[in-house]
């Protein structure tokens, strides 16, 4: 004779399942719908930060093709125009000059733009259209002709990028001259013939975001992911006790591992698209993050399909990792009713992690002379590490809870202790946050370098380099040009060898385009006082006296004052989406944790524990494992970032301490909202089982 219902329980139907899953969800009890809405809120916080980090890499793609169209691409076919490209400034901003000249009818039309420019037309952007009308004429307007039109934002990185796109006849010295190379970030192209623009990441600096942003996406995607695998777990021991009792009546594992599926994908997927309707709720704000200059538009941070593919990759996630931690119930029903303590897990575990150190100390020191592959030699480094880091947690957390028993000398501590050594694995899931951020922490505080580093360079002495031959004439000109500001003009003769001082040459004909390199050069030089205002006068002034080729200063050749106050912006912002996935981790796996326990607690509280000794026991069982995981994790970054340091000071310092501080107060705090319902599952004197 089969039990009752048997013949429903082995009914392969997917529609079997479903209902099953969904009147278990239903039947729990208002823990039990508890249990679940922390899963779908864990679920719905993993997906948001997941399209987060997927939308940065989205908005970096976009940027370096909005980048990429001003770099002159050699023409394949016949070519339809001519494109350079040179740097001004204003204000210390960089102005992107493209300009460009026609050859034919066929002169590709630029993106943002309704048609080619006509020789004297001049498009600029919002940011720059408003900044002509804004300042005095003598600082920027006369270094352009009349505007013609406002780009659009596909010609833009960001929305405040200062671009200009001046037209020209073929025949104008602009388009022949050669434009300097000192600027080391690709901001300058000589002219060349194309017949389209290019696209994708083809200068240094959208390269650099790039890669810096595949590394930040690790940082911040494998905790959540193993966020995200924990929270298919959540109230574990609720579904284990209901899932075991169903395959004592009868269910096949196959009926099991169904229902499971079924329910956790259901969740999940409520789940997920609470996630995506919150991230696409916070883009307004994410918007306002400046990087690279300026802001973003909505819609690079918008990852389009990408939206899809999140949405099916969460619930699949869930489902596998619920699947996963369904052997004991497949196994030994029996053991999970009975609630046996599981085998401890070995310490074979560390060499997992040994390994990863051990082969990152070996290939660390050449990495940073490889380029693009050396990038992500070190992605798939952070993420075995990561993953290291997780796979051994669970065991070092045991060792901590024998040790705790060992050491005991009041009923807290020796229920924590317990309790660690019982399920190391739930522990771990409620500190795995907090602890995969100290290794973000420690790897970025080496990654934040102070912006003194820029302080010694001059913002007040403009530089044109000419042939040696040109020197003097331009020297003359420049004098000419200034004449009624505060400016000095000089010449510098630079060698092929090296740089040296000397008398200014005569006057002399011959082209003015940039010399070859080695050839003999100079450097015509305004040091110029009185502010930021009078350089401008004087960047002004000095335009069109070597055509295609505006003066610089020391500053504006760096190219590094985005990118190294951009990694600090990027630092913390890695560090406060760690702290959110840690601090949420900790608080719903906490609450998850007191619901499993429920039985468990209400029990000892009727042997006459009082209350406060089980709270102070939930609390040192989360905050012993922390500080020893914790500091383990900023010790594993510090190491795996000390190849790459960019400065530690200060600032990496002050990273640290903040990380130390806040890392302890977001626990304590996730772990306060957990103490009134501790409270009410110990008031219950007969807790009913699920």
């Amino acid at each position: 004779m089969h039990a009752p219902g048997r013949r429903s329980l082995r009914a392969p139907a997917l529609r079997h399942a479903l209902d099953l899953a969904w009147r278990l969800l239903r039947g729990g009890g208002r823990r039990g719908m508890l249990g679940s809405l922390l899963t779908l809120a864990a679920v719905a916080v993993s997906t948001g930060l997941l399209l987060f980090a997927v939308g940065a890499n989205h908005a970096f793609s976009q940027r370096a093709d909005a980048d990429a169209w001003r770099h002159p691409a050699t023409a394949k076919g016949t070519a339809g125009a001519i494109e350079a490209l040179s740097t001004d400034s204003v204000r210390g901003k960089p102005i992107a000059v493209v300009d460009l000249a026609a050859l034919n009818g066929d002169a590709p039309v630029p993106p943002g733009m309704k048609s080619f420019p006509k020789p004297g037309d001049l498009w600029v952007s919002p940011a720059l259209a408003d900044l002509i009308k804004k300042l005095p004429g003598d600082q920027l307007a006369k270094r352009f002709p009349a505007v013609t039109g406002v780009l659009g934002d596909g010609a833009l990185v960001h929305s405040g990028e200062l671009v200009a796109v001046a037209g020209h006849a073929p025949s104008d010295p602009v388009m022949k001259a050669g434009r300097s190379s000192d600027l080391g970030v690709e901001t300058v192209a000589s002219p060349k013939a194309i017949d389209g623009y290019a696209t994708g990441a083809v200068s240094t600096v959208p390269q650099i975001y790039q890669i810096l942003a595949i590394i930040a996406s690790v940082l911040m995607v494998v905790p959540l992911l193993v966020f995200g695998g924990a929270a298919a777990r959540l109230t574990v021991a609720r579904r284990d006790q209901r899932l075991a009792a169903l395959r004592l009546v009868g269910a096949t594992p196959g009926q099991v591992v169904a229902i499971t599926v079924a329910e956790a994908v259901l969740t999940a997927a409520v789940g997920a698209v609470v996630g995506v309707v919150l991230y696409a709720a916070a883009i307004p704000l994410l918007t306002q993050i400046t990087i690279g200059g300026g802001t973003w538009f909505a819609g690079d941070l918008w990852p389009g399909v990408w939206v899809l593919a999140v949405l099916l990759a969460v619930p699949v996630l869930v489902g596998v990792s619920a699947v996963m931690g369904l052997r004991r119930v497949v196994v030994s029903p029996l053991g999970v009713a009975r609630r046996e303590t599981p085998p401890g897990m070995r310490a074979v575990r560390l060499v997992a992690l040994a390994v990863t150190v051990i082969a990152f100390a070996g290939v660390s020191g050449g990495l940073t002379q490889l380029g693009r592959t050396g990038a992500v030699i070190l992605v798939i480094f952070l993420g075995m590490a990561f993953l290291a880091i997780n796979l051994v947690g669970p065991w070092v957390v045991a060792l901590i809870g024998r040790i705790t028993v060992a050491t005991a000398r009041g009923p807290a501590r020796l229920l924590a202790g317990r309790r660690l050594v019982d399920d190391p694995r739930a522990a771990w899931r409620t500190v795995a946050g907090v602890a995969l951020t100290g290794f973000v922490a420690g790897f970025l505080c080496l990654m934040n370098p102070s912006m003194s580093t820029l302080n010694g360079e001059s913002k007040d002495r403009l530089e044109l380099t000419v042939p040696a031959s040109q020197s003097a004439e331009v020297a003359a000109k420049a004098k000419e040009r200034l004449a009624g500001l505060p400016a000095d003009v000089t010449v510098k003769k630079v060698e092929p060898d090296g740089p040296q001082d000397g008398p200014q040459a005569g006057p002399q004909d011959g082209p003015r385009d940039r010399p070859k390199e080695g050839a003999r050069h100079s450097t015509v030089a305004a040091t110029v006082s009185g502010g930021q205002q009078n350089v401008d006068r004087a960047r002004t002034a000095l335009t069109g006296v070597v055509p295609g080729q505006p003066a610089i200063t020391e500053a504006d050749q760096t190219g590094e004052t985005y990118l190294l106050g951009d990694l600090r912006t990027g630092a913390f912002t890695v560090l406060t989406v760690s702290f959110l996935i840690a601090i949420t981790s900790a608080g719903i796996t906490g609450a998850s944790a007191v619901l499993d326990r429920r039985q468990t607690y209400a029990m000892l509280r009727l042997a006459g524990t009082p209350l406060p000794v089980l709270d102070k026991a939930r609390r040192q069982e989360t905050l012993i494992p922390l500080a020893v995981m914790g500091g383990g994790s900023v010790l594993t970054g510090l190491f795996f970032a000390s190849p790459f340091a960019a400065g530690f000071g200060f600032s990496g310092a002050l990273t640290l301490v903040a990380f130390v501080v806040l890392g302890f107060a977001g626990i304590l705090g996730a772990s306060a909202l957990s103490r009134p319902l501790l409270r009410s599952v110990t008031a219950d004197p007969a807790p009913r089982p699920d």
